[in-house]
């Protein structure tokens, strides 16, 4: 836990499977039981994306699970959450999504100094043969770490 930082969750396959540009740093809109559930570390990003609408930006089928003890009071899973930027960095997302292949890919979930925040970042999708080419890349450098250390 550096700088007031605790990861909650990250999003694995994003490196993966997008080529990731510019990162933007976000805040949620979210209810009590949503903040309680993430402080005990379950929520999934998998499956989610980013939104832009009119109005402001929305992450959507981030799943957050119910918080155990919430009661009457709990949330819905999947629910559209609010993203909170500054205007200047909506127009540059807007932007960059207009570009032919580019989308917005969430990384992170964690906390920042008591506030639950979310890293995207605007990312264009790799091709099959990208993806093969990232893992050849990862393995020779693996081979090379192993006889590097052998020396």
């Amino acid at each position: 836990m550096a700088d007031g930082i605790k990861i909650i969750v990250t999003h694995r396959r994003a490196r993966f499977d997008y080529e990731l540009g510019d990162r933007f740093e976000a805040g949620l809109v979210l209810t009590g039981s949503e903040v309680k559930s993430l402080r005990k570390g379950s929520a999934q990003l998998a499956e989610s994306f980013v939104k832009l609408s009119r109005d402001g930006v929305d992450l959507v089928n981030c799943t957050i699970p119910p918080y155990e003890m919430g009661g009457y009071a709990n949330h819905e899973p999947r629910r559209m959450r609010r993203l909170l930027l500054h205007q200047s960095e909506i127009e540059k997302l807007r932007k960059g999504t207009e570009q032919k292949g580019m989308t917005i890919v969430p990384l992170k979930l964690y906390f920042k100094h008591g506030k639950v925040k979310l890293e995207l970042a605007l990312g264009k999708g790799k091709k099959t043969v990208d993806k093969r080419q990232t893992s050849a890349d990862r393995e020779s450098k693996r081979r090379l770490q192993r006889i590097m250390k052998q020396r």
